[in-house]
């Protein structure tokens, strides 16, 4: 769900149904200017779950979606990298073919067990709550390419670890996502990305232990989401997440929160009826919500040289510490980013001489001196998006990234120093193959630099300016 689809213009509070609901005793005696204010503070806090929901409906739920993957615990093998025709996700990853998992855990816990992958080729299954906190990894960096069966558990479960699993992970919601990014080196090497993706088992623990399968959980009626809706209603879908999302453990920090979002009408598993009194009041608070992510996304991380690069402050609960507006922000930039352990992203907000890069208007030079591409234990890139949409681009070469296996194929300088090409023509026959196709409008340029070396991390190293050339 792109962020351009939570602008202000068109935000409403649902139909006139729920609107005209009995409002609780708590909103009759609201003031209007708290109301607003609980209205903000409550829009900042579910955007990126009512996003995350969005996703999970159209990769797990609405098989007429186009997104669909695979129902709850099955995983779902992509055999490719990612391209325009992907949508559900902004920002897509299209350096690592993905496998996807939708973990129900009411029932009980879910068993993941991966094979073992060869030396120098990365791997990582990065594990998602509904909060959209990372709550895990397995993998190359975290527990390396040994072969190896790994635990999920719910925020509820309570148990002792079976033998034959190395870990167990605890998700703070009731259902979570897996996320698997396997490292493809080149197109030909797609035959052994997908043996090792057929190597991804996942059982639930009675499976794994040969038991018999405890009763199921209840049945859900999933609510239909699409952006518009999404758009429309955000805290109707906010009431029917919470109740998966229970305040215990880690999480009963949100008692206090989820209180004072109960006096607008959000409770969990509710209908959302807010006081048709305070509507105006309420609107306005929305209002005030994503402007302020907005106003935001550009002060996340520091600036360097035009990038915007973030390397600490989020991921885990922990590293948020309460920052609901950190989360909103990460989720709006690109949600399911990895922590920045695990991955860094630089993304470009301005060219050298300080102007909004786009393709229309120039063309673009990135050079990386002699010794200083990317610090990475695994592998780096650079992504090409839309600047509208943050969505890959169709281009004429169907090439979306740049990246470090590709480097053999690369023309550096005399002086050893790499020069990328970002524009929306070519560059010419002598330099194509340095070519980043740009769209005709504005640019979205992202870096992923994966598993980062400590240099990566401190700020000694620093991403280089995206230089403007003729138009």
């Amino acid at each position: 769900m792109s962020s351009t689809m939570w602008r202000l213009a068109a935000l409403t509070l649902g139909v006139a149904a729920i609107l005209e609901a009995p409002s609780s005793k708590a909103q009759k005696t609201l003031a209007p200017s708290e109301a607003r204010q609980i209205a903000a503070e409550a829009y900042i806090y579910a955007l990126p779950m009512v996003m995350n929901y969005g996703t999970v409906y159209e990769y797990a739920i609405d098989k007429t979606s186009g997104q669909y993957k695979a129902p709850f615990n099955q995983i779902f093998n992509e055999a490719r990298v990612f391209t325009p025709k992907d949508t559900a996700i902004v920002t897509p990853n299209s350096d690592t073919p993905y496998s996807f998992l939708n973990m129900d855990l009411r029932a009980e816990p879910i068993v993941l067990c991966v094979p073992a992958v060869e030396k120098g080729r990365y791997y990582a299954v990065q594990l998602v709550d509904m909060y959209t906190f990372n709550y895990g990894y397995i993998g190359s960096r975290t527990t390396g390419n040994a072969a190896g069966c790994y635990l999920v558990v719910g925020p509820g479960w309570k148990g002792e670890t079976p033998a034959g699993i190395k870990k167990v992970f605890r998700s703070g919601s009731d259902f979570s996502l897996a996320g698997y990014r396997t490292q493809l080196f080149n197109p030909a090497d797609i035959d052994n990305v997908k043996k090792i993706q057929a190597g991804y088992k996942v059982q639930t623990l009675s499976q794994f232990l040969n038991r018999p399968a405890p009763p199921p959980a209840p049945e859900i009626s999933w609510p239909k989401i699409d952006k518009k809706m999404a758009e429309a209603d955000p805290f109707t879908y906010l009431s029917f997440i919470l109740p998966f999302c229970p305040p215990v453990g880690a999480a009963a920090v949100e008692k206090p929160l989820r209180a004072r979002f109960a006096k607008i009408g959000i409770e969990p598993g509710k209908p959302f009826a807010p006081d048709p009194r305070l509507r105006g009041e309420l609107e306005l608070g929305i209002k005030d919500g994503a402007e302020k992510i907005e106003q935001n996304r550009g002060s996340f991380g520091k600036g360097v040289s035009g990038w915007r690069l973030a390397t600490s402050g989020f991921g885990d609960r922990a590293a948020y510490k309460g920052s609901w507006l950190m989360r909103a922000v990460v989720a709006a930039a690109g949600i399911y980013a990895n922590s920045p352990a695990e991955a860094v992203y630089p993304i470009l907000l301005t060219d050298s001489q300080g102007n909004k890069p786009d393709g229309s208007k120039s063309r673009y030079t990135l050079t990386f001196a002699k010794g200083q591409l990317p610090p990475v234990n695994a592998f780096w890139s650079v992504t090409m998006y839309d600047g509208k949409t943050q969505l890959l681009i169709e281009n004429p070469i169907h090439r979306y990234l740049v990246n470090s296996p590709m480097l053999p194929d690369l023309k550096k300088n005399a002086d050893g120093s790499l020069t990328l090409y970002i524009q929306k023509d070519s560059p010419g026959a002598d330099k194509e193959s340095n070519w980043l196709p740009a769209p005709d409008g504005p640019i979205y340029l992202v870096m992923r630099l994966y598993w980062p070396k400590p240099v990566a991390l401190n700020g000694t190293w620093k991403p280089p300016a995206v230089r403007p050339g003729e138009t």
